[in-house]
Parts: C-alpha cells; sequence; structure tokens
C-alpha cells in the first residue's frame, strides 16, 4: 500500500471518527456539521497542513544568505538522497528538536530549533537533518502532518463535548447525555493519539535507518540522539505541550507532562533501541554504492551555535 493509499485511508477513518463523536456530541444534527466540517478539515489538511504546523511553531524561514551553514547542510543532504531542496525554517526554541513537513518531496520542508543548533556539533545536526530527509523521501510527512492536523480537530471537539454537551437538552431520544459526553471527552484524544503511535513508531526506525544512509554515517545520529534524549528532558517546548497532537513530527519526543500515563501513548519508539540499531550499522553498514561520506567538519562538538552566517561562504556548508 503505498503513501497516498494510507493517507486516503487515515483520512476516510478519521473523518468517521470525527463524524462518530458529533453525532455523540449533537445528535443527527452534529453528525451532519461534523461532516461537513471534516470535508473542509481534509481539503485544508492536504493542501496546507505543513503551513498550519510550521505557522503553529512560529517557525522563520532562511535562506542561504541568512543560514548559509544550515542551508549548505540541507542542501547536500538533500542532493545525497536524490530529492528537490526543501524550504529551510528555524524555530526559536530552547528544546533541541526538528521535524519535517510537506504533502510530496517538491513541497516539504525542514525545521530546526534554535536549542538544536546551538547544541548539537556540526555532524550531529546533519545526522539529524538526514533523518528529517528520509521523512521526506519515504514520503512520511504528509501522513504525519495530515495526522497531526486532524487529530488536533479531534481534541478541539472533546474539549467542546466536555465543556458544553453536559448543558446541551436531552430532547432527542438517543441523545447519550452527559455521561457519554464526557466518556468522548476522554476517548476522543486517546483514539488520536492511539492512531498517531500506530503511524510513527515503525516510521522512525526506518527513518533513522535511511537517514544514516543519506549522511553515510550512522554514528552522526546515534550520537544526536543520545544527546538530544537527555537535553529535551530537561527543556521545555511550551507550543508542543499546548498542542500535543503535534509531538509525532518531531525527532525526538518534546513533551514532558502527563507522567507515565503519556507514556502509554508515546509517539516515538524507546530511544534506547533506536541508538542501538544506528550503532548495529556503524560497525555492519556500509554507505550507500557510489557515494563518498561527505566532510561536515573535524566531528568535534561545537556549542556557539554557528548559525548566523558570520564568517562562511555559500558554497557549503562550512565555507
Amino acid at each position: 500500500m503505498n503513501s497516498y493509499v494510507k493517507t486516503m485511508v487515515l483520512l476516510a477513518g478519521m473523518t468517521a471518527l470525527f463524524v462518530m463523536f458529533g453525532g455523540l456530541i449533537g445528535g443527527r444534527t452534529g453528525m451532519m456539521f461534523a461532516f461537513v466540517a471534516a470535508l473542509v478539515m481534509n481539503l485544508i489538511a492536504w493542501w496546507n497542513s505543513g503551513e498550519m504546523v510550521l505557522n503553529m511553531y512560529g517557525a522563520r524561514e532562511v535562506s542561504v544568505q541568512t543560514a548559509p551553514q544550515l542551508f549548505g547542510i540541507v542542501q547536500q543532504l538533500a542532493f545525497r538522497a536524490g530529492l528537490p531542496m526543501p524550504r529551510v525554517f528555524v524555530i526559536e526554541s530552547d528544546q533541541p528538536n526538528a521535524f519535517a513537513t510537506g504533502r510530496d518531496p517538491r513541497h516539504a520542508a525542514v525545521a530546526a530549533t534554535t536549542g538544536l543548533l546551538n547544541r548539537l556539533s556540526q555532524n550531529e545536526v546533519a545526522g539529524v537533518i538526514a533523518h528529517e530527509l528520509a521523512h521526506v523521501k519515504n514520503r512520511d510527512t504528509l501522513i504525519m502532518t495530515i495526522t497531526a492536523t486532524l487529530a488536533g480537530a479531534i481534541a478541539m471537539m472533546a474539549n467542546f463535548g466536555m465543556f458544553f454537551g453536559a448543558a446541551r437538552s436531552s430532547d432527542e431520544r438517543n441523545d447519550p447525555g452527559p455521561i457519554a459526553t464526557i466518556l468522548l471527552a476522554i476517548l476522543a484524544p486517546l483514539a488520536a493519539m492511539l492512531v498517531q503511535m500506530a503511524i510513527s513508531r515503525t516510521r522512525e526506525y526506518e527513518a533513522d535507518r535511511i537517514g544514516a544512509q543519506i549522511c553515510g554515517q550512522p554514528n552522526w545520529l546515534a550520537n544526536a540522539l543520545t544527546n538530544l534524549h537527555a537535553v529535551v528532558a530537561r527543556v521545555e517546548n511550551p507550543v508542543a505541550e499546548t498542542h500535543p497532537t503535534t509531538a509525532h513530527l518531531f525527532i525526538v519526543n518534546p513533551l514532558h507532562r502527563g507522567g507515565a500515563f503519556a507514556g502509554l501513548f508515546s509517539t516515538h519508539p524507546p530511544m534506547d533501541e533506536r541508538v542501538r540499531r544506528l550503532r548495529r550499522m556503524a560497525g555492519s553498514d556500509a554507505p550507500p554504492p557510489g557515494s563518498a561520506t561527505p566532510r561536515y567538519g573535524t566531528g568535534r562538538t561545537t556549542r556557539h551555535g554557528p548559525w548566523s552566517g558570520k564568517g562562511s561562504g555559500s558554497s557549503g556548508p562550512w565555507g
């Protein structure tokens, strides 16, 4: 089943879920309203979900003039992956993280936080960007971004049911009453999170594998994941906490709140297992045939964030 068929199945399933929840909240009228709203949301999600997520995080687009080193990394890795050059964005956030969006490789975008650019070495940044380009190459970004948009809509409907459903009159014979409304408010976001979990866990392993091949050095990505996991646990991303249905887009789960319960619905596979697989690749797998390992620098960790463009040329990421 190709990516577009999977996306259509997802849209149909999420639409049915949306309509069912609408019926619980407002009966037949709620079902009709939810159906129309779902059609509109599907169109918006298909054509504009990437822009919506980027705007949600206040991402600003950068160029070879404004961020030559980051732009150069993306450019070289996209070439190695056989992909069109995606748009490049930077998000002002202390939490080191990154994600990719876009309905297809021609409309893709890669976003990295300032925390990631300031805290990781140049090679580690290359590993992270390669992982995100692997999502683009595998056409994961469409289904992942649409899931974030529709899951957010379902969560909004659940909140609506929680605050307004209990006050609704019970004139209709099939009105489920306040108990069903409360169950809806609990089960709706859980259903959305389960969909995200099913989509994201297997895709992350594959993106790690393909990303390691794209950059030619599995240890770059393994080191990046190890460092990101340690820092993300201490640094919060307020926007992600406000919009938890977008968490599966990030290379590392950005969420802190929810404790052990949230862990039951984690959208990312265990970090130890991701790193273990990459270390195993480093010991046995060679770079893709016919491609030389790119040189992104000395491999020493740079902590001052060399992304402002000062002292850098535009011929490559390091001048």
